[in-house]
């Protein structure tokens, strides 16, 4: 079950948390050069591979670019591969959320090398809403705001729609790959 209070980023995918890291969004989304904490979730072929929007927002950018299809756990999967890149506006007037953006990235991986993204842009999404697919053996990328810090750890399964990624509105520093 998705949850609905404002300011949470939900996973857009069932996997594992592969990395959590800084890096420079991808270009095509206009962003800027300053990196951002990258959070990725490695689907692997049995995962479901439905993608599930990470807020509620509205997509002010959308962009396909085709590329390799180098194995998607590999880092520079999210430079190189085929993917479709998603900027979101988020919807909220809650300190944290209010003129906050994130992005998410479907990236193709080596298996099936296909991407399907249902939405375009000026669509309103809401958390945990379908927006595509990605088939066997790919990830998803998700790209928060400067200075907020992710509530998983590199390992931690997530469900898409459903594991919170990041809270927008929370104070908390980075678990730093802390489990308990």
């Amino acid at each position: 079950m998705t949850p609905i209070r404002e300011g949470l980023i939900v996973s857009p995918a069932d996997g594992v948390v592969q990395t959590i890291q800084k890096a420079v969004p991808p270009p095509e989304l206009e962003m800027g050069e300053e990196p951002l904490t990258r959070i990725a979730v490695f689907m692997n072929v049995f995962n479901v591979h439905v993608n599930r929007c990470p807020a509620d927002g509205k997509v002010i950018k959308s962009h396909y670019r085709p590329g390799a299809f180098l194995n998607a756990s590999l880092d520079k999967a999210s430079q190189d591969n085929e993917r479709q890149a998603l900027r979101l506006k988020l919807s909220g007037t809650k300190t944290g959320v209010k003129d906050k953006e994130i992005a998410f990235v479907q990236i193709a991986g080596l298996v099936a090398r296909r991407i399907k993204c249902d939405v375009v842009e000026g669509q309103d999404l809401k958390a945990g809403e379908r927006f595509g697919l990605i088939r066997f053996g790919s990830r998803v990328d998700v790209y928060l705001p400067d200075g907020v810090s992710p509530l998983v750890a590199v390992g931690q399964l997530a469900l898409a729609g459903e594991t919170v990624l990041a809270d927008l509105t929370s104070k908390e520093k980075d678990r730093l790959g802390e489990t308990r």
